[in-house]
């Protein structure tokens, strides 16, 4: 089973991202980005597209260069994720063959992701604007546009989001941080499918 959920292993270093990564596929979780900001994110991405290829879909975080796409692409990424919403990342994340998930905060920069071609939009950061932003939101976006929650999204507030029109979430801390054992993120990685699941 597919969950629309995508893990957020920033911090994560090239020596613990395959473990980590099959705790992930494991507990349910099938989509896992990279943050750039992390150490040789580049040697994690291609780890994970060589070792689990078949069982889900790797990318990267903190997208935000046209040739940070490139070199994601090179390494056998399959999704670019941003903070922000810039244009030309996007069309070249769409041009490369790659899922485009650029940060969007307001009605303008969703529009705007969305006529550059992004696959889906990441509302970010979700804190900020909430369910009831999101359901205004979703009011005037086409309906069948992807909007995952991130940062302020979790087991705990899920069905508030689903209420107000989010398709998925992105999660970070409360999967992963630096120093988490595998049978931690495992652990939480249960917390979070589990609380997905329980949705109506």
């Amino acid at each position: 089973m597919t969950r629309p959920i995508i893990a957020i292993l920033r911090g994560v270093a090239p020596g613990e991202v395959l473990a980590v990564g099959e705790a992930l596929l494991d507990a349910g979780i099938t989509t896992i980005e990279v943050p750039l900001n992390s150490p040789e994110p580049l040697a994690s991405i291609e780890a994970l597209a060589k070792s689990f290829g078949g069982r889900g879909t790797f990318g990267a975080g903190t997208v935000l260069t046209t040739g940070e796409v490139r070199d994601v692409a090179q390494a056998g990424g399959q999704i670019i994720v941003s903070p922000n919403c810039d244009p030309a990342v996007i069309r070249a994340t769409r041009d490369a063959g790659l899922e485009s998930w650029p940060g969007v905060m307001t009605p303008t920069e969703c529009f705007a992701a969305l006529q550059a071609g992004a696959t889906g939009l990441k509302l970010f950061p979700g804190s900020l604007i909430g369910p009831e932003g999101l359901a205004a939101m979703r009011a005037v976006l086409p309906p069948n546009c992807p909007v995952y929650a991130v940062g302020g999204a979790g087991a705990e507030n899920f069905a508030a989001w689903k209420a107000a029109g989010a398709a998925g979430f992105g999660i970070g801390s409360a999967i992963y941080k630096a120093g988490m054992s595998v049978a931690e993120v495992a652990e939480a990685a249960r917390t979070v499918v589990h609380a997905y699941d329980a949705l109506p």
